[in-house]
């Protein structure tokens, strides 16, 4: 008895996987256009289990693929005298509608929606058939009939699909508004479903839309939700004041956390919208009693403060860091205000001895191997930037040897490689180099392998690697601050090695020195050099994204700027810039984006 069950078990097995693998066959010949082919096996699947309306559909679809819509009305037909399912109904009915029997086609439509009347439950199977044929009225239809009769379902989430598809997207909204009104913790879902239909222009049709129905709501149903996602749609406006009172109106209703208004501070600030953000992060200082987020408040603060400090307001700025010391002392839960002190000595004060004394001080508090390892990478940035490079070295080789393998340890990896760069000791930076092009933090990665890229393209071209070691220096002045050092060093390279591989390397770097400093006609000047002479070099899509940039955001040139996005679109489809080049040009073009 085992024996026959085992049996029955291995011919099932066999008789699955050849059905399996014919059906496979049968649609790679669909899909190739070979229908005769296809249509041959999925006559012997459907003939072989006449039961399976897969393959009942596949042999329909077939024949209409050729034309033969008499087969297709035959076997429908057929299987309409034995089973009356209104989904054979709507097949039916498209069959004749591909015929030109338009009238024929509503007959069968009809009778197919007329099923809800009798049982409900058919809503999905009817109206997902209707919608495998883009007949979206019908499709829609058959969901405010279930609607109607069911009151307890919710038909919202696929309408909405449906609306996004016809274009209306009115209420393609008005359906997700729904939808979050019956299911609130799908919210989040929502929201990346309508983001492509939103863009940064508030006055936008669909912008509008969205905002009149949130505001209806709020006026109705004031529930949190409402204005969490009123809020989301000023961010995408990059409005984010007016998301603020959004979350602000949120805090009140529910004062457990500060994180949203937490995140919204920090998208604001990475927005460059610093008045804003700074605004945001003194009403946690007045709204939270806990430290941690105090400090966290008080150090976004000074970034920003010192960010936009003009000279006299320097000595302020060193004052209120250190009653911020005074008060909360110095301790493993201020390091990361300790270490923005001492970016602020090193950086803008010009106080690097200080800022060393400092650090050195922060390394014998009590703290993490991991903390000590952000202080000794910020003290090994600084001896850099004073151009210390050997005691800079030791540093960063310090939290290779402690933290091995850790994010913090390829970082100093790369630093080292930098370091060693900037002496013009290029073989030993490029052997460092290629261990990061496998970093387990894609950025380190990255930026590994430009350097490398840098230094094998340009290492070989003159014995002497005068214009390298220019083009190094440029980039330690720059790190310095000393951008029109840098910029004047750049042009030696373009005057004294022009025409070598360096060349539009040289050219770039300006490029986005020259937007350091607000000069932005002389960085589109580069960026068109690039364009023009170096069109199949590997900074052309860089070239060209930022040009685009700067036509879009500085000089008001969105013609200009639509037309270089669209050239990464058509000749860079792998370049860095692809994805947000395309959402820029359909931006720019108005496109209602789905």
């Amino acid at each position: 008895m085992e024996v026959l069950r085992l049996l029955a078990l291995i011919l099932f097995s066999l008789s699955f996987a050849h059905g399996q693998n014919s059906e496979a066959l049968a649609d790679s010949y669909f899909k190739k256009g070979e229908f005769d082919k296809a249509l041959i096996i999925y006559q012997g699947l459907l003939k072989e289990k006449p039961h399976l309306t897969n393959f009942l559909y596949k042999v329909v679809k077939t024949y209409q693929q050729i034309e033969a819509y008499d087969k297709a009305e035959e076997l429908l037909v057929e299987k309409l005298t034995k089973y009356r399912r209104p989904e054979l109904l709507v097949e039916l009915g498209y069959n004749y509608q591909l015929m030109d029997s338009t009238a024929r086609a509503q007959i069968l439509y009809d009778e197919a929606i007329g099923f809800i009347d009798v049982n409900p439950n058919y809503v999905f199977s009817i109206a997902r058939k209707f919608e495998d044929h883009s007949l979206l009225d019908e499709a829609i239809a058959v969901y405010d009939k279930g609607k109607t009769l069911t009151p307890d379902k919710n038909f919202s989430i696929q309408l909405a699909r449906i609306y996004g598809e016809k274009g209306d997207i009115e209420q393609m909204f008005a359906s997700y508004i729904d939808y979050i009104a019956y299911r609130p913790n799908y919210l989040n879902n929502i929201k990346r479903s309508i983001s492509d239909f939103i863009k940064e222009d508030r006055d936008n049709d669909n912008n509008r839309y969205l905002r009149r129905l949130l505001l209806k709501k709020i006026q109705e149903e004031p529930n949190s939700y409402w204005y969490e996602m009123l809020s989301w749609l000023y961010i995408q406006e990059r409005a984010y004041q007016k998301s603020f009172v959004q979350e602000k109106a949120l805090y009140k209703r529910n004062p457990e956390s500060l994180e949203r208004i937490i995140e919204l501070a920090l998208t604001a600030l990475d927005d460059n919208a610093d008045e804003t953000a700074k605004a945001i992060f003194n009403f946690i200082l007045e709204t939270t009693q806990d430290t941690s987020t105090l400090l966290i408040a008080h150090q976004y603060i000074l970034q920003i403060e010192t960010e936009n400090a003009e000279p006299k307001d320097l000595d302020r700025i060193k004052s209120e860091y250190n009653q911020l010391f005074y008060r909360y002392g110095k301790s493993d839960i201020t390091l990361s205000l300790q270490l923005a002190y001492g970016e602020f000595l090193a950086f803008y004060l010009n106080q690097e001895e200080k800022a060393n004394t400092f650090l050195k001080e922060t390394l014998d508090q009590n703290i993490s191997d991991y903390q000590k390892a952000r202080v000794k990478l910020l003290l090994g940035d600084i001896l850099v930037l004073q151009e210390r490079f050997n005691e800079a070295l030791i540093f960063y080789s310090q939290i290779q040897v402690n933290l091995k393998n850790s994010t913090i340890s390829q970082e100093a990896r790369f630093k080292v490689a930098k370091t060693s760069y900037y002496k013009g000791d290029f073989d030993w930076a490029e052997s460092q180099l290629k261990i990061l092009k496998s970093s387990t933090s894609q950025l380190i990665a990255n930026d590994a392998l430009d350097l490398k890229l840098l230094i094998s393209d340009n290492k070989y071209e003159d014995s002497t690697q005068t214009a390298l070691k220019y083009y190094a220096r440029a980039d330690l002045l720059a790190f310095q601050n000393k951008t029109e050092q840098a910029i004047s060093l750049l042009d030696k390279i373009l005057e004294e090695h022009k025409g070598e591989s360096i060349t539009d390397q040289a050219l770039y770097r300006q490029a986005k020195l020259y937007e350091k400093l607000k000069i932005y006609p002389k960085a589109e000047a580069n960026y068109l050099e690039i364009i023009k002479d170096y069109s199949e070099d590997i900074l052309a899509d860089d070239a060209i994204y930022h040009l685009a940039e700067l036509y879009n955001t500085q000089f008001s040139k969105p013609e200009d700027a639509k037309t270089l996005y669209e050239r990464i679109i058509f000749e860079f489809e792998d370049s860095i810039y692809f994805i947000e080049a395309r959402k820029k040009f359909r931006q720019l073009r108005g496109d209602a984006i789905n």
